[in-house]
């Protein structure tokens, strides 16, 4: 129950710092990423910030032998950039460019009941379920 509400609390402070730093406005992320045009440098301040926080910390933080509220570190293993991994980094890239929104700020996005919010997310989720149909049809 503690790790549910733990959970729950680091869901709401990344969803509330999504909305603060407006990750979760398509027009201010079409600005950061519209390089020739009328350039918005304000996301990279954003993001900027986050590294400046993160770089240090990081391995500070894997010294420990576990997380505070977990009993082990969940990290990535893969190492190797593979057709697959740099195939689906282009289509993230095209889908946040197109529509201004990826996974994380859309889904908290989702509370301004905006019908292009609602639908970005419906076709990520049909797209999620799209890509598990195919992994499992081609292992078989």
């Amino acid at each position: 129950m503690k790790n549910n509400f733990i959970s729950l609390l680091s869901g709401i402070l990344f969803g509330l710092g999504l909305a603060v730093s407006e990750m979760v406005n398509p027009a201010r992320v079409i600005g950061f990423l519209d390089i020739t045009g009328n350039w918005d440098p304000t996301l990279a301040f954003v993001m900027g910030s986050a590294l400046m926080i993160t770089a240090p910390l990081f391995p500070v933080i894997l010294r420990r032998s576990h997380p505070l509220f977990a009993d082990t570190f969940s990290l990535p293993d893969k190492t190797l950039l593979d057709k697959k991994l740099i195939f689906g980094a282009c289509l993230f890239g095209l889908g946040w460019g197109i529509a201004g929104l990826c996974p994380g700020p859309s889904i908290a996005a989702l509370v301004t009941l905006s019908p292009n919010v609602i639908i970005f997310v419906l076709a990520m989720l049909a797209g999620y379920w799209l890509e598990n149909y195919a992994e499992r049809f081609m292992s078989h």
